[in-house]
Parts: structure tokens; C-alpha cells; sequence
């Protein structure tokens, strides 16, 4: 427990020619409830490289982005490893947004002051500047990372700049009316430590006046000394009241969980009432509970007992929670948040009324063409919303897909995710290995090559190829293939052949996408679904040739034969 609590205030204030030029951001995050206990309070600035519109979005992401993930992570992780992760997904974002743009970047420094009970650490890519004002000790808590190309200063090390990112990490104890100033790099040269010191004191009452007033007098000094004062912005804020930690945090707490034993229909977990198991795997078991206190339906997901004792598992259980917390998206299962204490590991989703995918594909052989190519577009728009976060699906089936009694998709089963940039190769593969390989899965994982984006695409297409024939492509082949030369000899029979009222041009699509080659594959999803909803005449072209080749060769023989006479004509 605590006495008392974190109080902070602060202040900001910023200048730029227009909106379109602002290359800053700035934030200050206070939340009033247990997550002031849990996360604390956080202070941020941001700063690209670039004087366009990028530049503005990429300061803005790297503030926003990280302030809505930081405060979404599991409570029973800590600062560090919240920030860490919260960073690293960010910075891998950002970076392939920058692949993808010309004439500019999302690249930006960032620093990041998080303040929880007693203790304060700071996070820093780039040229950003955090101070510290304790008593009349003014002091530079961060380091710049910058290099000199062509005479001109740039950072050298920056969120978006690289796949994997370098922090400078600072943890220091603070004391009740520390007061830290954030800034960029654009001021350096135009107000002396003293300057501050001065300012601040003066009108140490009123914060926003504080910055009001340093703004106006670096305008001054940069005046005067022929610098650009276009893109100043001050922020402070000031520790109010520290609290006095006596026990345990509520963060902690949770880290302690016990998992679960094997629950049956009757048990009752923390007001939960299990209704029915629906599933139980080698690392999860799934109950349909009932809320006792709110009289609703919903899913309770707890580790299977059997992995208790590996605490990788158990990691990654924990981070699934916060993983759909960060997707949104009317086709993924919402996981429900109550504030009622936990004395298990377990967490909350709602329950879709519905039947799996492979019960509607069974129950439904004769539905309409239309109708089952829109439950594939729903479930590619399901899984492009978790690629948008960088989340790996990995195990798609059609037995972890809903279809609710209005006939819309929703995702249900995340065992096996993992966050490109935050889960290590060998675990990606280890999970989706334990949750059990599938028809659906891609060569990678049978190859134990690095899956990406396309893995969960082959997914789809097998999916969709089973929904649209009710056949698997390349039946009963993938189980035994363990190598390069096993996979090129697979045999792709087109969706045509096995159902006669499937259109010859959809199998094009399919057929890329089921690629075992995951280079050959479409780059992105949204191209698979626009192929298979809209033919294309050179698709038309290329399957009318594969379809029957026989009169294909007798063409191709005519045209050369006609090319022989016209030789000996002439």
C-alpha cells in the first residue's frame, strides 16, 4: 500500500509557422484512477528531422502511440518492460511506414519521463532534451545522439530510423518538487542554464505562464543571434507530492497469480461462473462463464495447468491480454476489462452468440458465392487489423473463427500471436508449434524459416479455398513435408476442377496466395481480396491457358507452322 499519492502539475507552450511545419509533440499522461498506482504519470516529447507533414505525424505517433499502448499493457508487468515493449512495437511500425513514403520519413527522437511512487526512469532515442531543476541545480539528464552529414546536425539514433532500436535508459529516485523541462534540439544556443533557473523561479506558481515567458525570451536570444525560432516548445512538469511506498504495489500483485486449476461446470472464479468448457489445448483452457454481478455471458481464458511452470508461457499468456487490447476492430473479439480484483490468472472476452467457421462451412454447402467470399473479406479485414498493430496471427483455422448470428466474422483465438520486433524468433515458431501445426499453416513454420505477414495470408487462402469448394488445397500433403525439395513437389489441384461452379478466374488468386514460396505470394492482402472479388483479364488469360492446355500447344503449333510458310513464301 501507499500513503498518499503521485501528484504532478505542469505547464507547456509552442511556437510553429503553421500546423503543416509543426515538427513537435508534447504530452503530459495523469491518470486518476489505478493506473496512477500501476503506470504512474508520464511526461514525452517528440521531434522529427523533417519540416513536412510526416514530420508531424511522426511526432504525434511516437507521443500518442505510446501513451495509448503504455497504459494498455498488463498490470503485472513493470515500468521497464512495458516502456520497452510499447517502444519497440512503435519503432517497428514506424519503420516500415518509412519504406513506403517518399520525400520523407517517420522518423523521431523521443524521450520519455515515466514517474511511478518514489521512482522515475527515462527513456531516450535522438536529440530531444529532458532537464531536471532540483533546488537551484540545473541539470541535463539525457545525451544527444546526433552526427554531422554535409554540415548540417542530424540524430543518429531515432525511433523509425532502424528495425531494431538502441534506448538510453535512466532510473533515479525523485523528491517532491523536482521540476523537469522537456525541449528540442532548436533551442540549444539561445538561453543559458541561468535563463531557465530565473524563469522558472519567477513564475514557478503558474506553469504554463513559466513556459509562456521561456518561450518569449529564446524568441529574443535566437532573434538577436540570427537563429530560426520557428519550432521552440517548452514543457515542464513539477512532482508535486511523492508517495511512500510501505508495501506492495498493485503491479506486483498481479505477477504473483496462480493459474488456475482445471475448472468444471459449477466452479465459480472471482464472481465467474463456468457454464460450459469450451476448449481445452496444451496451453489454454476456455470456459463460457456466466457474471454473476452483471448477469452477461462471457469467455474466461486461463493458462492451461500444464505450462504453469514455464514462465515463457506464462509471459506470453499474459501479453495476449494486452495484444487484443490493442486491436480494433468490429471482426476481433473484444476483451472485456472489469476493475474487480483478480485472485487468478485468467482474462475476459466477450461471447459471440454464433457457430465456429467450420460448423457454418459444414451446415452451409450450398451458400451463395457472394455470401462466402464475404465472410473471407471479413475475416482478411479481421487479420489486417492485427498486421496494423504488427501482430502475427499464426494460427488460423476455421474452428478459431466465430460467425455470429448476423453472419459477421469475429476472431476469437489468440494463443499463438506474437508482436513482430517484441517476440524472438525461436518462441514465435515454439508457439505456433505447441498450439499444434494445421492444413492452414504455411511452409515456414514446418521449415523453421522467420514467418512475416504472408504466413498468415497462406492461412487465409487455405481457408477460403476450403470455404468456397469445402476441399483443403494440397490435401493430406503438407503434413509430411519437412523440407525445401518436399515443398516443391506439391501438387496445387485448381478450386475448379474440385468445384465445377466456381469461376475458372478465381483459382488465380488462391493459387498465389497458397504459394509455398511466401516471396511469390501477394505483398499485401488487401490485393488477394480485391483478385478474388474482381476478375482480371489477365488472369482470365493465364487460366485459360493452365485449364486446357491442350488447345493452348495446338494454338501455339498453328502459329509456328504459318510462320514456316510465310518463310518459305517469301
Amino acid at each position: 500500500m501507499q500513503l498518499g499519492e503521485l501528484r504532478i502539475s505542469y505547464g507547456q507552450s509552442y511556437l510553429a509557422q503553421d500546423r503543416r511545419s509543426a515538427r513537435s509533440s508534447m504530452a503530459v499522461s495523469y491518470p486518476k484512477d489505478s493506473q496512477l498506482a500501476t503506470k504512474g504519470a508520464a511526461g514525452l516529447i517528440a521531434d522529427s528531422t523533417w519540416r513536412n507533414a510526416l514530420a508531424k505525424q511522426a511526432g504525434e505517433t511516437c507521443v500518442k502511440g505510446f501513451i495509448a499502448d503504455y497504459y494498455a499493457t498488463p498490470d503485472n508487468w513493470d515500468t521497464k518492460t512495458s516502456a520497452n515493449r510499447v517502444l519497440s512495437a512503435l519503432n517497428s511500425w514506424l519503420f516500415a511506414q518509412s519504406r513506403t513514403v517518399t520525400n520523407g520519413s517517420y522518423i523521431s527522437s523521443m524521450s520519455a519521463l515515466l514517474l511511478r511512487g518514489n521512482q522515475a526512469q527515462l527513456f531516450h532515442m535522438g536529440d530531444t532534451l529532458v532537464y531536471r531543476l532540483r533546488g537551484a541545480e540545473f541539470q541535463l539528464l539525457n545525451r544527444e545522439h546526433t552526427t554531422y552529414l554535409g554540415g548540417y546536425r542530424y540524430p543518429s539514433r531515432a525511433m523509425g530510423m532502424d528495425p531494431s532500436l538502441d534506448i538510453d535508459y535512466l532510473n533515479f529516485n525523485v523528491r517532491q518538487g523536482d521540476l523537469f523541462l522537456f525541449t528540442t534540439q532548436a533551442v540549444k544556443g539561445t538561453l543559458m542554464p541561468s535563463d531557465f533557473v530565473q524563469l522558472i523561479s519567477q513564475y514557478s506558481e503558474d506553469l504554463n505562464q513559466a513556459c509562456d515567458e521561456i518561450l518569449k525570451k529564446a524568441m529574443e536570444k535566437a532573434s538577436k543571434r540570427g537563429y530560426s525560432s520557428y519550432n521552440f516548445c517548452f514543457q515542464l512538469l513539477r512532482v508535486d507530492q511523492v508517495p511512500q511506498d510501505v508495501g506492495q504495489g498493485l503491479g506486483d500483485a498481479y505477477s504473483s497469480l496462480p493459474v488456475p486449476n482445471e475448472l468444471q461446470e459449477g466452479d465459480v472464479v472471482d464472481g465467474y461462473r463456468v457454464e460450459r468448457v469450451l476448449s481445452r489445448s496444451a496451453t489454454s483452457r476456455i470456459y463460457k462463464v456466466f457474471d454473476t454481478q452483471n448477469d452477461r455471458y462471457l469467455v474466461l481464458k486461463a493458462p492451461s495447468p500444464q505450462i504453469a511452470c514455464k514462465k515463457e508461457f506464462i509471459a506470453h499468456f499474459i501479453m495476449q491480454q494486452w495484444v487484443v487490447e490493442r486491436v480494433s476492430s468490429p471482426y476481433v473479439a473484444r476483451v472485456v476489462d472489469l476493475s474487480r480484483p483478480r485472485k487468478q490468472l485468467y482474462y475476459l472476452m466477450e461471447y459471440i452468440e454464433g457457430r465456429t467457421l467450420q460448423q457454418w462451412i459444414e451446415q452451409n454447402p450450398d451458400a451463395d458465392i457472394k455470401l462466402r467470399v464475404d465472410l473471407i473479406e471479413q475475416l482478411t479485414k479481421a487479420v489486417r487489423a492485427l498486421h496494423r498493430r504488427e501482430i502475427l496471427h499464426q494460427n488460423l483455422t476455421p474452428q478459431n473463427i466465430m460467425v455470429d448470428s448476423h453472419g459477421v466474422v469475429k476472431l476469437m483465438d489468440f494463443a499463438a500471436c506474437g508482436v513482430a520486433g517484441m517476440t524472438d524468433l525461436p518462441l514465435l515458431l515454439t508457439l505456433a508449434r505447441r498450439v499444434g501445426l494445421t492444413p492452414y499453416t504455411a511452409p515456414e513454420y514446418r521449415l523453421g524459416k522467420e514467418p512475416g505477414e504472408r504466413a498468415d495470408q497462406f492461412s487465409i487462402a487455405a481457408i477460403a479455398f476450403e470455404l468456397l469448394c469445402g476441399h483443403k488445397p494440397y490435401a493430406g500433403q503438407l503434413e509430411s513435408m519437412s523440407s525445401k525439395v518436399d515443398f516443391s513437389r506439391l501438387e496445387y489441384v485448381p478450386i475448379f476442377q474440385l468445384e465445377p461452379s466456381i469461376p475458372v478466374w478465381m483459382d488465380a488468386p488462391l493459387r498465389k496466395a497458397l504459394q509455398p514460396n511466401s516471396e511469390l505470394r501477394y505483398r499485401r492482402l488487401s490485393e488477394f481480396i480485391y483478385d478474388l472479388k474482381k476478375p482480371g483479364s489477365a488472369e482470365m488469360r493465364v487460366e485459360a491457358s493452365e485449364s486446357n492446355p491442350l488447345n493452348f500447344w495446338k494454338g501455339l503449333a498453328g502459329l509456328l507452322l504459318l510462320l514456316l510458310l510465310l518463310s518459305l513464301f517469301y
